[in-house]
């Protein structure tokens, strides 16, 4: 199974899998950091990975796993999107995302990190100072330039909800019932728009339920794996 994190974050976002999965699937997860186009980042991602796989992605990794399947349909066995979304930013969500991308290089992650972090979780999570200092080290580790690399990318990206009547493959979409980054309502229309897609809607949850929910994502993924 190849799993590709979302924003600012790295394999951490699927440790929890990784390890709760191991007796049934070998995991890889995929480098997002390297390129600044999703077409890029999808080839490169392709080239390390094997011939064939049950592909999933989270947010920023559900717009690069599009474009793998775009680029390899035949390689992908299977498809998992989690908190992720079809439509291409809005001229607005575009700005935003330029004003971050300056204040990362001007100031540092720091004040970024202040803003992206409540919006990731559940609100009863923020006081959750283990989750927390997950989400805020997968950001340092990341980097500003990796993370320029990757709004840019995301900027980029194509619209795919036309594309998504051209997946043929078992897919679950799983969501979070409070993410507020990518709601439930765009992950309906995912599941909507691909021919026998099955919708997992995670309560009391954010837009990283593999850390906020990571049993309720392993048995998710584990039942799915079992089906296909």
């Amino acid at each position: 199974m190849v799993l590709v994190p979302g924003l600012l974050c790295t394999e951490d976002l699927f440790a929890p899998q990784v390890a709760g999965l191991a007796d049934v699937v070998d995991v890889v997860v995929g480098d997002h950091t390297r390129h600044d186009s999703m077409t890029a980042i999808a080839a490169d991602i392709l080239e390390h990975v094997p011939k064939r796989f049950v592909l999933g992605g989270l947010s920023m990794g559900g717009y690069i796993a599009f474009e793998m399947l775009r680029q390899a349909p035949e390689r992908v066995q299977a498809l998992i999107l989690m908190d992720t979304n079809a439509r291409a930013d809005r001229e607005q969500q575009k700005q935003e995302r330029q004003a971050m991308v300056e204040l990362g290089v001007s100031e540092g992650l720091d004040p970024v990190l202040d803003a992206f972090v409540p919006l990731m979780v559940h609100p009863d999570r923020l006081s959750d100072t283990s989750l927390i200092g997950c989400i805020r080290q997968m950001g340092y580790d990341t980097g500003v330039e990796a993370y320029t690399r990757q709004q840019v990318a995301i900027i980029g990206r194509r619209d795919n909800r036309k594309f998504l009547g051209q997946i043929d493959c078992p897919t679950v979409v799983i969501v979070g019932a409070q993410d507020v980054v990518t709601p439930a309502k765009v992950a309906q229309e995912m599941a909507n728009g691909i021919a026998g897609a099955r919708l997992e809607i995670v309560p009391e949850c954010g837009h990283l339920p593999t850390l906020e929910k990571p049993d309720i994502i392993t048995g998710i993924v584990r039942n799915f794996l079992a089906e296909i």
